[in-house]
């Protein structure tokens, strides 16, 4: 049964594959559409001589869940297709694992839901019954004494069976993908009422209505799969990996506001001909980070008629975007002597961020600061732990790029200091946390479940890092 949509939701949903159809090259020369043809291959092969003769072992009794665990888990991390090593399906999968009381329900449980359905009803059965038995044991971890942010959060069952679903039949059912469901959110082609089975039914069905409806407009037959492709390029992503350029740029509107800087002329987009309403949730002072960390001569201005400096704003637009994220922060930098830019803990999950901004057009460089950096974080992390349970503390640096090696230097601090990981921040990165935050504010928290575990390995953080490991 497929979805009815008005002429007006025809139009958005066309509008949204024209401009899929119609990208330029990559800067590989390849275009989306032939850059996901390839992925699709792949991961049809995957499927064909990989996953599904996995999955037929489980099911069968073949191995056990762990020995499953783990193979799933290596070949995820080697052919990240689906984003399954991220949060609502590899780390779902394993905190399963760890608080499941009785392993032989849990064992069955595992290999009934995993099952391809008998039909959409039976689909929207399982899915109520494994969300029930989810949230059944991530209760029970909790009473015994566990830390709620461990526990198995119920919010990803959907994308956790479609994922085994589709190794069954992947022209039958669509993988839920988050980044999918706020695509169609936005564009509002239909509407989500938060029942698990429900939703998953809905989902499918639009995804079949629109493979039809994006056949006969380009005149080749689409599958789910060519669907899932459409959103990802809406968002601005590609599930291949490599980030898309568009037909034509839309710039969002220059915000006339970045802490402090003149606020007057914000909404005057909104009323000129032909604008629409904006979609993004993010508020300006975030959305410009960006601009500030690449020293923008245009905000390098605009910071002048307001009275400050580009690099107090990027400072400041930085500690907005924490603060928005739920830290508790505190913004140092300029005026207070020797120390980091700003800090923001956790104070729930036990651990704090020290971070620095450096707005640099061509990319940070690692200079002659170094030693200063060793003992600011030195002193600033003694203050920290004392009085306080914080078990974790993580040097942020955040800039537009990142243009030498820093392998000794995060080797250094890491040795030399107390802090447990370093890592490099691209501004876009930080912008697109605060995106994913801003659209599930209540299942994307700070722990180890969630924005944590960005922080856990030092190196660079991209966005791209950013959406496999949240959305």
């Amino acid at each position: 049964m497929k979805l009815d949509l008005t002429p007006e939701l025809r139009e958005i949903a066309l509008e949204a594959l024209r401009a899929y159809l119609h990208a330029r090259p990559t800067p590989g020369g390849q275009t989306p559409v032939e850059l996901e043809k390839i992925a699709d291959q792949k991961r049809i092969e995957l499927i064909e001589v990989s996953l599904k003769p996995l999955l037929k072992k489980f099911l069968s009794n073949s191995i056990s869940v762990a020995e499953f665990k783990r193979q799933i888990d290596s070949i995820n991390k080697q052919n990240p297709f689906w984003g399954f090593s991220g949060i609502k399906g590899q780390m779902f999968f394993n905190m399963l694992v760890k608080t499941a009381e009785d392993p032989s329900e849990f064992d069955n449980q595992l290999r009934s839901a995993a099952r391809e359905p008998a039909n959409e009803d039976d689909a929207a059965s399982r899915l109520r019954d494994f969300q029930s038995y989810v949230t059944r044991v991530g209760q029970q971890f909790v009473d015994a004494g566990g830390d709620a942010h461990s526990r198995p959060k119920a919010g990803s069952v959907s994308f956790f069976l479609s994922y085994f679903w589709q190794i069954h039949q992947p022209d039958v059912w669509p993988v839920y993908f988050t980044n999918s469901v706020q695509m169609i959110e936005g564009m509002n082609l239909c509407q989500l009422i938060g029942e698990v089975g429900e939703d998953y039914l809905t989902y499918k069905r639009l995804h079949e209505t629109l493979a039809e409806l994006f056949s006969k407009e380009a005149g080749r037959g689409f599958s789910l799969y060519d669907v899932e492709h459409v959103f990802w390029f809406k968002s601005g992503k590609l599930l291949a990996g490599a980030s898309p350029p568009r037909l034509t740029k839309t710039a969002e509107p220059t915000p006339r506001s970045t802490t402090g800087l003149s606020a007057g002329n914000e909404i005057r987009p909104l009323l000129d001909q032909g604008a629409t309403l904006p979609r993004q949730l993010r508020p300006p002072i975030i959305s410009v980070i960006p601009k500030l960390a690449l020293n923008d001569p245009e905000i390098q201005e605009a910071s002048r008629r307001s009275g400050t400096t580009l690099e107090r704003a990027l400072e400041k637009s930085i500690n907005a975007a924490f603060t928005v994220l739920g830290y508790e922060t505190r913004l140092m930098g300029q005026g207070m002597g020797r120390v980091p830019d700003g800090q923001a803990m956790a104070v729930d999950d036990h651990y704090a961020l020290l971070w620095d901004a450096k707005a640099r057009a061509d990319g940070y460089r690692m200079g002659t600061d170094d030693r200063i950096i060793r003992q600011y974080i030195e002193t600033q992390s003694r203050s920290l732990k004392r009085g306080r349970a914080i078990r974790n503390i993580y040097y942020l640096i955040v800039s537009s790029g990142f243009s030498d090696e820093f392998d000794e230097l995060i080797r250094a601090l890491k040795m030399e200091t107390s802090v447990n990981e370093v890592c490099l921040v691209e501004a876009a990165a930080l912008v697109a946390i605060v995106d994913q935050k801003l659209r599930s504010p209540l299942a994307l928290s700070l722990g180890p479940d969630g924005i944590q575990r960005l922080f856990s390995s030092s190196g660079i953080l991209t966005a791209d890092d950013v959406l496999k490991n949240l959305a």
